[in-house]
């Protein structure tokens, strides 16, 4: 049980790293703390979706964690 928590874990982390990296725009270390110098935008269409399935899966990395953890420990 616990090999199936580790690969999914892997999945999913792989797949959050493709999710940060399709955000790419803006992005840089500078414009993390305001040097950036581009005003403030909304988030459309395909930037909507991925920023919600990024979301989405570290909630679901974060939850198969804490059972592999659970497992290890049981």
């Amino acid at each position: 049980m616990s090999n199936i928590l580790l690969i999914a874990n892997i999945v999913v982390a792989s797949m959050i790293v493709a999710f940060i990296l399709l955000q790419g725009r803006g992005a840089g270390l500078g414009s993390a703390w305001g040097g950036g110098g581009e005003t403030f935008q909304t988030r459309r269409g395909v930037e909507k979706v991925v920023m919600r399935l990024t979301v989405g899966f570290i909630f679901v990395f974060f939850a198969l964690s804490v059972a592999s953890l659970l497992i290890k420990k049981g």
